[in-house]
């Protein structure tokens, strides 16, 4: 995949997260792909579906928008801004802003074989509880 796609693919990537409907999410996947988050993975597009579904119903302004992206050897790095009020069932009412990264493994069909996210989960925790 060229500069240029992989530049075309975070973008659309990050819109599909800040577009609110998890099934278009769901379609940057392989049917087998996953999504792995600070080491908890979500297998199979359905999977990856449930998991976006629940941030999004968590945090519904949540936006993610490409802050970088780096090639190292087959891996795409993506590295974004994470925003949102977690104003969803039983939130907190608080606001979170996170950085963080994807590190992408593309699968025949150029779509995502394998997404290992990560982002610090203290920081998080801690805006979460308005610290």
């Amino acid at each position: 995949m060229s500069t240029v796609d992989r530049t075309s693919f975070a973008t659309r990537y990050a819109a599909a997260w800040s577009g609110k409907d998890p099934v278009t999410f769901g379609e940057f996947y392989e049917e087998n792909g996953s999504l792995v988050v600070n080491g908890s993975a979500s297998e199979g597009r359905a999977a990856v579906v449930a998991t976006a579904r629940a941030y999004m119903e968590a945090f519904p302004d949540m936006t993610v928008r490409l802050e970088s992206l780096q090639q190292e050897g087959d891996v795409t790095v993506f590295h974004w801004i994470w925003t949102g009020t977690n104003t969803g069932p039983g939130g907190t009412g608080r606001a979170v802003r996170l950085t963080g990264y994807e590190r992408w493994t593309f699968g025949p069909n150029g779509l995502l074989l394998k997404s290992d996210g990560h982002f610090d989960a203290a920081e998080y925790q801690r805006q979460l509880k308005g610290e």
